[in-house]
C-alpha cells in the first residue's frame, strides 16, 4: 500500500508517519521508486503499537525508542522483552535517604520473596512499592498487602496474561500488554472506588 492508504487505514497523519520513519520507530517501506514506497501490515501493527505507547502509555519517544528495540531484538527472550515495555511504563523513583526508605524497600524485597514471585532485584516497580509504603507510614494508614498482592496476581495478572497473543507477532503481543496493563488497571481503579461506595451503602445506610 502507498503512504496515503498506510494513514487512512492507521489514522495517524501522513507527516506524523514521516516522522516515525525518520525517527526509527516505523520500518522503511519497500522503496518501488526514488520517491514512493510500498507499505504492508507490518507497518500497520507497528503504528498501532506507537499509537498504544504514546497514547494510552503516555510514554516519551526515547522509551518507545527502547521498546521498539527490544521488539525488534529477535534474540531477546520474550519476557526480558515484555519487562523492557513494563518498566517503561512505570515512573522513575528516586531512593530517599534515611532509614524510612530503607526499612519500605527492605519489606518490598521481603514481600515478594513471601510471595515467590519472580521480580528483577532492579525493577522499578520495588522503589516505587517502597515509596508508597514510606508515604503510608507518615500517613498513619495501616499496611496490609497480602490481600492486594493476591488479588493483583490471581485477579488480575493472569487475567491479563490470559489475553496476550504470545504466538503472533511480537510488537502484537506489546501493543497487548500495554493496553492490558494501563487500561485494565484504569478499570480496575475504577470498579474497586465503585465496589468501595457499594459495601459503604450496604454497612452504613
Amino acid at each position: 500500500m502507498r503512504i496515503s492508504e498506510l494513514s487512512a487505514r492507521s489514522g495517524v497523519a501522513i507527516p506524523t508517519i514521516k516522522y516515525y520513519l525518520r525517527e526509527g520507530l516505523l520500518h522503511q517501506g519497500e522503496q518501488t521508486a526514488a520517491t514512493r514506497a510500498e507499505y504492508d501490515d507490518t507497518h500497520l501493527r507497528r503504528l498501532r503499537l506507537i499509537r498504544a505507547l504514546l497514547e494510552v502509555g503516555k510514554l516519551p519517544v526515547a522509551a518507545i525508542k527502547q521498546i521498539i528495540a527490544a521488539v525488534d531484538d529477535e534474540s531477546l527472550p520474550m519476557h526480558e522483552m515484555f519487562g523492557t515495555a513494563h518498566y517503561a511504563l512505570g515512573p522513575t523513583v528516586e531512593p530517599e535517604p534515611g532509614e524510612d526508605w530503607r526499612a519500605a524497600r527492605a519489606q518490598v524485597d521481603r514481600l515478594i520473596d513471601d510471595l515467590g514471585w519472580t521480580v528483577h532485584s532492579e525493577a522499578p516497580t520495588r522503589d516505587e512499592l517502597a515509596q508508597t509504603l514510606v508515604r503510608m507510614r507518615q500517613l498513619g494508614v495501616p499496611i496490609d498487602l497480602g490481600p492486594y498482592a493476591e488479588a493483583a496476581r490471581k485477579l488480575v495478572a493472569e487475567v491479563e496474561m490470559d489475553t496476550v497473543p504470545f504466538n503472533g507477532p511480537r510488537d502484537a503481543a506489546v501493543e497487548s500488554m500495554v493496553l492490558g496493563s494501563v487500561l485494565y488497571g484504569k478499570a480496575f481503579d475504577a470498579l474497586r472506588r465503585m465496589a468501595q461506595e457499594s459495601e459503604s451503602a450496604r454497612r452504613l445506610k
